[in-house]
């Protein structure tokens, strides 16, 4: 169900019956005010001013061949030549009551489904999660479940980076530790201490630094022994991130990895290929590829090296490795990757460098989607008090001791063990919605008080609204089932509300283009807030009010409901019946 596209066809069809040419933009909008209708068509303006006639004349004979019979209640002119619609609150009822039972909540399934591949979360599995890899990994995933809600074919890709030079240096220390009759799971149980330990040794002891770069070339040739340390650090690695997914209640899992170690045999075809097509240049014993596209103000091309003089590969090998395999082998019309923003420059390098080589064809579309840093209180990057990295392990579990502490004070009678399940899903929820509520290509603070408070835009205010509704069809004995009362609307605040649940394909197919998963913590909270406006205004289990009504809001309810749960869900975060 989409209002917006329905309203321009039909003041598009008027357009060109008032003489305007076919295709002209209806700009179709929300109306900021109820008093200048629900929506407005706005395109006359522009189109006048191209055509140089009086707008208000042109905006009279578009609104003399619209035809919005039984959808509009009333359309009429405003200023210079606005068209202001106010839609049928028994069209808008109609609407509702098609899709009360729908288990996509009226939202369409894509016509011609699209391969998207989406590279988000990508941990270095030399170290332990940390604060870091949050946004990429919810705002990945939030994306994620929103194209596959709307039907598209989601590849999921995790980048994991379980290649390069330390890897030399984590072998040969596991190596040492084997060797002295410790096992792998006991010496990778805290990985940010074995890789400190192997640092040390790297960078103090005798001869280790000589034995780590041994090691990376016997990996790189395939050496078996190598191979079979790599492969016990890297399940074991793969685990702790594993933990976290679940934490999260993130869908990446192992089948999903395909880390920088995946595109090795394929590095060497890849810089063939550049220097076939004389994209890449030899200089000062490297392979590199001069880019005019990206050129300084001095006409200085940008310089993107794929091959060390060594002979090493670089990230950027890998990833225009990545990009000949999607295309190739996944058949993605779309791929998305999801970085902080300090990787801008690279992908943008990436991309120029693939389309030019034909390893991404001009009809793949391509999309970086950078996104700020999580800030402390101080405006600086989020840390631990000593200035270290904080460990996402130790981040959520903060999350749920701190909600526990929360929802115990409101609610001492709970047992422990409803308690603990209301804190895991709180807290987790809470330090989610906070980060995805933000624009995406924006910093923001991090703050406990803030994301845990039961108030404003918030999780908990969320999960909140959506166990309040849960209590009010249990004291009104509600349950659905195939055939819930008709939706009936008289009041404004029951308009308000259907409007709303009908821009929900609208907001769904924004986080898609823009992977903006914000607008839809935005539109959740502002239907969250209209329900409790709705509530106070339209009472429903009061005794005086007439079966047939109490029903109408009672079934209005229950769409709110399973709106607010699915969004919630989108967003990866659950939900409680009963809080």
């Amino acid at each position: 169900m989409n209002i917006s596209n329905i309203l321009s066809e039909r003041v598009s069809a008027a357009m060109t019956a008032a003489g305007l040419p076919e295709g002209t933009n209806p700009a179709i909008s929300l109306s900021n005010r109820a008093n200048f209708g629900d929506y407005q068509a706005n395109g006359v303006m522009g189109a006048a001013k191209k055509l140089k006639t009086n707008p208000r004349e042109l905006a009279t004979k578009v609104v003399e061949a619209l035809d919005l019979t039984g959808i509009a209640e009333k359309v009429e002119l405003a200023g210079p030549g606005f068209i202001n619609i106010h839609l049928d609150k028994n069209w808008l009822a109609t609407q509702l009551n098609q899709i009360s039972n729908d288990k996509n909540l009226g939202v369409n399934q894509s016509e011609k489904p699209q391969n998207v591949v989406v590279d988000y979360s990508a941990p270095n599995l030399a170290k332990e999660m940390h604060v870091g890899h949050l946004r990429s990994t919810i705002i990945g995933d939030a994306v994620v479940r929103a194209l596959e809600f709307r039907g598209e074919h989601v590849i999921r890709q995790n980048h994991m980076g379980d290649w390069g030079t330390q890897f030399g240096m984590l072998l040969a220390h596991l190596s040492d530790k084997l060797a002295s009759d410790e096992v792998a799971e006991t010496a990778l149980s805290d990985l940010e201490n074995f890789y400190r330990e192997a640092k040390i040794r790297f960078d103090n002891e005798d001869g280790f630094a000589d034995r780590a770069r041994d090691y990376v070339v016997k990996l790189q040739s395939g050496d078996a022994h190598c191979a079979t340390l790599w492969q016990q650090f890297i399940d074991i690695s793969i685990s702790h991130s594993e933990d976290i997914y679940k934490k999260l209640n993130v869908t990446l899992a192992r089948k999903d990895i395909m880390g920088e170690s995946a595109y090795n045999d394929d590095l060497s075809n890849v810089i063939d290929e550049l220097m076939a097509q004389k994209i890449a240049v030899e200089d000062q014993g490297a392979k590199v590829v001069f880019i005019n596209e990206m050129a300084n103000k001095d006409g200085d091309p940008s310089v993107f090296i794929v091959q060390k003089s060594g002979g090493g590969y670089l990230y950027a090998t890998t990833d225009l490795s990545a990009c000949r395999y999607r295309v190739g082998e996944l058949k993605a019309d779309r791929i998305i990757i999801f970085t902080d923003a300090r990787q801008a420059l690279h992908f943008k390098q990436v991309e120029i460098v693939a389309r030019k080589a034909g390893f991404l064809p001009e009809h793949v579309g391509y999309d970086h989607c950078p996104f700020g840093m999580m800030m402390g209180d101080d405006g600086k990057p989020f840390k631990t008090r000593t200035g270290g990295t904080i460990k996402l392990a130790e981040l959520l579990d903060e999350a749920v001791i701190r909600a526990k502490v929360v929802i115990a004070e409101k609610n001492p009678d709970y047992s422990e063990e409803h308690l603990t399940e209301i804190a895991e899903k709180v807290g987790i929820g809470a330090v989610k919605f906070a980060d995805l509520s933000k624009n995406r290509t924006s910093d923001y603070i991090f703050n406990w008080k803030t994301m845990l408070s039961f108030e404003g835009a918030t999780a908990p205010y969320l999960q909140y609204a959506y166990s309040r509704i849960k209590s009010i069809f249990t004291k009104a004995d509600f349950s659905a089932n195939d055939d819930l009362p008709a939706i009936v609307i008289i009041e404004p605040q029951e308009k308000a509300l259907a409007l709303k649940l009908l821009q929900l394909e609208n907001v769904i197919d924004s986080v898609i283009s823009e992977c903006t998963p914000n607008l839809l913590c935005n539109y959740l909270y502002e239907l969250a807030s209209l329900y409790m406006s709705f509530y106070e205004a339209c009472p429903i289990l009061k005794d005086d009010i007439a079966d047939d009504v109490k029903q109408s809001r009672l079934a209005l309810s229950y769409i709110i409901a399973n709106t607010l749960k699915q969004g919630l869900d989108i967003l990866g975060i659950d939900v409680m019946e009963r809080m």
